[in-house]
């Protein structure tokens, strides 16, 4: 069987997947955005509410904001043949105090495993937050999310650390300035090179 519909296979079993029945608040709706084709992989930690509802990852405020990080317009950020977004968990995992919690634990060993050698175009490799740097960087990984994304430098050319572009990180982001100055120009760089 070709990758490419061994890819369309297994995107299939995971969208059927349940495994998170009576675990989540709400039916299992995983959510992955993925393509044989695909550059740039985008690897989060879960869908939010908004995502879980419409089923097009990064389409909040986030996503406006991680697009606005990328410097990519709609369109180009949702050409399948451009970004996979494949997050630590598929299912949004239900929100305490208004926050939402962490992907659940047995998103990522059952399918990235499976998932991640099948995207072989993917020259980009964006780990937006703690969750995924922690699984893709393993013992690289510093001691705070803010350790790890300063230390962008680092790691090989194919990866990238990002905090997420969520609204709660505004503070963050103003109290390091050396992201938007240092980091988002490389960043752009990096993602224009592995579109070319």
């Amino acid at each position: 069987m070709s990758s490419s519909r061994a890819l369309t296979s297994l995107v299939r079993e995971i969208e059927a997947c349940r495994v998170c029945v009576g675990k989540l608040p709400h039916e299992p709706r995983p959510v992955v955005w993925v393509d044989s084709r695909a550059r740039i992989l985008i690897a989060g930690q879960a869908p939010g509410r908004r995502v879980h509802e419409s089923g097009i990852p990064w389409n909040d405020a986030s996503g406006d904001r991680l697009r606005t990080w990328m410097e990519l317009d709609r369109d180009r950020f949702y050409d399948k043949g451009n970004i996979a977004v494949a997050a630590m968990g598929f299912c949004f995992p239900g929100t305490v105090n208004g926050a939402d919690l962490p992907p659940r634990r047995e998103c990522a060993p059952l399918w990235r495993p499976r998932l991640l050698p099948l995207l072989k175009n993917v020259q980009l490799t964006l780990l937006v937050g703690a969750y995924a740097q922690r699984y893709h960087l393993g013992g690289a990984v510093k001691s705070s999310l803010g350790e790890t994304v300063s230390a962008w430098r680092d790691y090989p050319a194919d990866v990238m650390s990002l905090p997420h572009p969520s609204w709660r990180n505004t503070g963050w982001l103003k109290r390091n300035p050396w992201f938007e100055r240092d980091l988002l120009p490389e960043l752009r760089r990096r993602v224009s090179s592995a579109l070319r």
